[in-house]
């Protein structure tokens, strides 16, 4: 009986090499999340607007969000706004622009009387611009 060396395989190479397969994935996925909710983000007050086939987005170089919810709470670009915090508010965007525009996003379950509070505020402080925001028609299937 011979006691010899035993022959012995190498080991497995280290990985010298980073695989960007995974990385690249989670990237990817993270933009669509992105994609997806970024629009939702533009206003966190729930309102259902009443819809029109004129309703286009139009883009006013400078202008104001007024806001009214079903409650018939007023904000001013989504700050929650008192009648006479509305009325100083509209006064002070007067003084810095008396050309600026109101766009008054109301939604469709508010009375009539309270929409027009609110553009009397807009005209007592001087801002005769105020265009109403409404969303477009569903088109017919």
């Amino acid at each position: 009986m011979s006691f010899g060396r035993l022959e012995r395989t190498p080991g497995p190479q280290p990985m010298s090499e980073i695989n960007m397969t995974p990385l690249v994935d989670v990237m990817l996925v993270l933009v669509v999340i992105f994609i997806i909710t970024a629009p939702l983000l533009a206003s966190s007050i729930r309102l259902d607007l009443p819809r029109t086939s004129a309703a286009k987005p139009n883009d006013a170089p400078k202008f104001i969000t007024v806001t009214l919810d079903k409650a018939g709470r007023v904000f001013v670009d989504d700050l929650p706004m008192a009648p006479a915090q509305l009325a100083q508010r509209m006064a002070e965007a007067a003084r810095q622009n008396p050309d600026m525009e109101v766009q008054l996003r109301a939604d469709q379950a508010v009375p009539y009387g309270r929409v027009v509070e609110v553009m009397g505020a807009a005209q007592k402080a001087g801002l005769n611009r105020i265009g109403f925001i409404a969303d477009p028609d569903r088109p017919a299937q």
